[in-house]
């Protein structure tokens, strides 16, 4: 009653209203504490607030025609005002028509505002188009052929609500099946939890002054705020954690009652609705309706019973903002964390970090994240992460077996067989499915080098190759045959990685290990890293032989 409306009692047969002198007697001295009752509802259901600003919006329960008259509507102002003459859109029939006269509780009147029970006559309008809909101020009304809205999971409904699946969508006069997508639990939870947003539910032990903040002022979608759904505005451009399904919960994380999300509601049939309207999402053809026929015959009739009276409710919102579905899906952020796991297996020169004194390594060489064909171009500049927590940046890949070198400007304190981990995202709808980093690299943090251990020896190098130089091995021997049987030209693999520009290489120093000859880099040989090199007095060694590149 406190949104506008009445009830009217009709006793069309004398005979049921007849009660036995005793019965009645007995029903006359029964206490069924309706004061109590009534004390209650006014204490736990304040009217909501009324304003007259806002578009106009009348929902229509009945239209009949009058003689002489034209047609009437009878209804509810769910929002704004309107006076007489002014004009009154039909959305759904996209007419318009000028009102002539109106009436609340039989009473003329020349103005009717959010709340009101009215009744409005137009003229020049065909009863039999419209029985239940709307009215509005022209234009005010637009077509949705899809919605975000805020939405929170009705705690009786018991199956999971899964994106993309369809359910029938209540919004203002109409029902129609929608796909919806589900996703924000974990971000709006994070924002409710930091007081960024206000969303609370009314509760029996908050005083009737902070109830009646909560109130708000439309009946389309204003009490809302009592059911923890609040006016936001959505941010495409924020990242949201994509979710298979709705929500019901957080491992680690507190929520108090169903957890609030973001909902894209595809509609099958567009509809007329105005934003900030409640939705309701139901399955209205469950499993248990279409199967309850045929187990009848030899189901338990207690069974039936709990198929027949379970939750087909599914969730309730607050309609938000218009969207194409088309166009502006794709808009939305949605990423799925992806991780790779690597492993250090070598570390860099130890530094005395300068403002705590800690050992630390500024630089440290991984294995076992890249293949040996990668193209390691596309990763420098990434960050990686130790199980420490520490902050790296890829800077180099390290020889030609997928090793890489990384470079942390705070240093770490990671050992040798610790994991490095490379976090990114994949963004749902980037048809690229590039990889995406949002960690920031710590601010630098100085060290002084620790000198080396005295009597600490190095590893000798083997086969007369020497430390300061880059080792591959002859691929091929290829060119000429000089007069001394050799040839003049080998394809020698080991000395470069795939990203290396080669040609920028050119005249660099080769020597074969095992017979001292000399040649020099003539450019590359395909595009995995192997070189050309020319011997101008020939190569008399074999396929497999050590070589070394001098820098």
């Amino acid at each position: 009653a406190c949104v506008g409306g009445e009830k009217v009692a009709a006793v069309t047969d004398e005979e049921d209203t007849t009660l036995n002198n005793k019965e009645t007697a007995n029903v006359a001295h029964e206490n069924y504490n309706m004061d109590t009752l009534v004390n209650i509802l006014q204490e736990e259901l304040p009217p909501p607030k009324r304003t007259r600003e806002g578009p106009f919006y009348f929902s229509i329960d009945h239209c009949f025609p009058i003689r002489g008259q034209g047609t009437v509507l009878t209804g509810t102002v769910l929002s704004g005002t309107i006076k007489v003459n002014e004009m009154i859109e039909f959305p759904t029939l996209g007419m318009e028509r000028k009102i002539k006269s109106m009436q609340m509780f039989r009473r003329k009147t020349l103005q009717i505002s959010q709340g009101d029970r009215a009744g409005i006559c137009v003229s020049n309008f065909d009863s039999k188009l419209l029985e239940r809909g709307v009215a509005a101020t022209p234009s005010a009304v637009q077509l949705l052929k899809g919605a975000l809205a805020l939405v929170r999971k009705v705690p009786y409904y018991k199956d999971t609500l899964k994106c993309g699946s369809k359910f029938h969508i209540s919004v203002g006069h109409t029902t129609v099946m929608a796909t919806v997508t589900f996703w924000g639990a974990q971000e709006l939870l994070e924002a409710e939890s930091s007081g960024k947003i206000k969303s609370t539910t009314a509760t029996t032990d908050n005083k009737k002054k902070d109830k009646q903040e909560l109130v708000g002022h439309s009946s389309l979608g204003g009490d809302a705020n009592m059911a923890g759904l609040p006016r936001l505005t959505f941010d495409y451009n924020q990242d949201f954690l994509q979710q298979d399904q709705l929500v019901e919960s957080i491992a680690g994380k507190n929520s108090d009652g169903s957890l609030l999300q973001w909902a894209l509601l595809d509609f099958q049939t567009p509809v007329y609705c105005p934003l900030d309207s409640l939705v309701i999402g139901s399955r209205l053809d469950t499993n248990e309706s279409n199967t309850s026929r045929s187990a009848s015959a030899n189901a338990p009739a207690d069974v039936l019973a709990g198929s027949a009276s379970s939750c087909r409710l599914a969730f309730s919102g607050r309609l938000m903002e218009k969207v194409d579905p088309s166009k502006d899906a794709s808009r939305i952020r949605l990423y799925t964390p992806k991780e790779r796991r690597g492993v250090i297996r070598r570390l860099g020169d130890p530094h005395r970090r300068q403002d705590d004194g800690k050992i630390v390594r500024y630089e440290v060489f991984g294995t076992d994240l890249f293949k040996k064909e990668t193209n390691m171009k596309l990763f420098v500049g990434m960050t990686l992460v130790t199980e420490r927590g520490d902050i790296g940046v890829i800077k180099s890949s390290f020889g030609t077996s997928g090793k890489f070198r990384v470079y942390f400007p705070a240093g770490t304190d990671a050992r040798e067989g610790d994991a490095l981990l490379l976090q990114f995202k994949r963004y749902m709808n980037d048809p690229e499915k590039a990889m995406h980093q949002d960690k920031v690299l710590p601010a630098s943090r100085p060290g002084t080098m620790l000198e080396n251990n005295k009597g600490k020896k190095g590893k000798k190098p083997t086969d007369g190759a020497t430390t300061n130089a880059v080792v591959g091995k002859v691929h091929l021997l290829k060119g000429d045959v000089l007069e001394n049987g050799k040839h003049n030209l080998a394809i020698v693999d080991g000395f470069f990685t795939p990203e290396i520009d080669i040609r920028e290489k050119k005249g660099m120093k080769v020597v074969i290990v095992s017979t001292k000859e000399e040649g020099t880099v003539l450019g590359p040989f395909g595009k995995a890293g192997k070189c050309k090199v020319s011997f101008e007095s020939g190569i008399s060694a074999q396929i497999g032989a050590k070589a070394e590149l001098h820098q």
